[in-house]
């Protein structure tokens, strides 16, 4: 007589395991004012520029990073961050045990509204997880003294990046300086020491780079059309010269 197990009756069905759904929006807009969305926006799109020939330099804005496996409430949104060691594609979530990287910077645009916030959760999340490098930024420049403050791990717990002469303040895990310029968080770069340019500023750029391109461009017509009036005026002297 076989014995059939409790689970196999048709009283107590098998559990079904039911896909875990992490959601790609905690529903939140990406900042509170025209300032904190041009801050957030610019930065990143600043850093993707910065690591465009580093394909080891992934960057990420405003994206849900679940860093508990199964369980979709224990989350963070950061406002930029920045992971080594990854493929460099567009992405839905970060997930990190899919991943299998921390982020190595995270950058958080603060106000008085989220400073609390990032100030004490966040900032006390990110040591734990291991988040080598955080920055606040309050582009409002509102509460937070100085308007730019950064951290760095020393043995587990985060501890003050102190500023240079001017201000800046040096990101190991990028090889770039920050620095704060009105209501913008510039990247420089501290190989070459340029600061990466904002959209309006590459644009600008690259207009004066076409004017003096079509400056160049008349200049050599005009000295080409010179040659040539000077070659017509020296055949017309051999042909009189010849003629005499």
């Amino acid at each position: 007589m076989r014995l059939t197990p409790v689970f196999d009756h048709p009283y107590f069905p098998i559990p079904i395991q039911k896909e875990v759904v992490y959601p790609e929006t905690d529903g939140k807009p990406l900042g509170e004012t025209d300032f904190h969305i041009k801050a957030i926006f610019f930065l990143w799109n600043a850093l993707r520029q910065f690591a465009r020939h580093n394909d080891s330099l992934y960057v990420a804005a405003n994206m849900l990073f679940y860093y508990v496996e199964g369980d979709p409430t224990e989350f963070v949104v950061p406002d930029v961050f920045a992971v080594k060691g990854v493929e460099k594609y567009d992405r839905r979530t970060y997930k990190l045990w899919e991943e299998k990287q921390i982020p190595c910077v995270i950058f958080e645009i603060t106000s008085r509204s989220t400073g609390r916030i990032d100030v004490s959760e966040k900032k006390g999340l990110y040591e734990f997880l291991g988040v080598n490098e955080y920055f606040l930024f309050d582009p409002l420049n509102e509460y937070l003294k100085p308007q730019l403050r950064g951290f760095r791990l020393d043995r587990g717990v985060y501890q003050p990046i102190k500023p240079n002469a001017a201000g800046e303040i040096y990101s190991q895990e990028l090889d770039a300086y920050l620095r704060s310029e009105g209501s913008l968080l510039r990247v420089v770069d501290a190989q070459t020491g340029l600061c990466i340019p904002t959209p309006d500023e590459a644009q600008d750029d690259i207009e004066e780079a076409i004017q003096r391109a079509e400056t160049e461009a008349h200049r050599a017509n005009a000295k080409e059309l010179e040659n040539q009036q000077l070659l017509s005026e020296i055949e017309e002297l051999r042909r009189r010269l010849a003629a005499k």
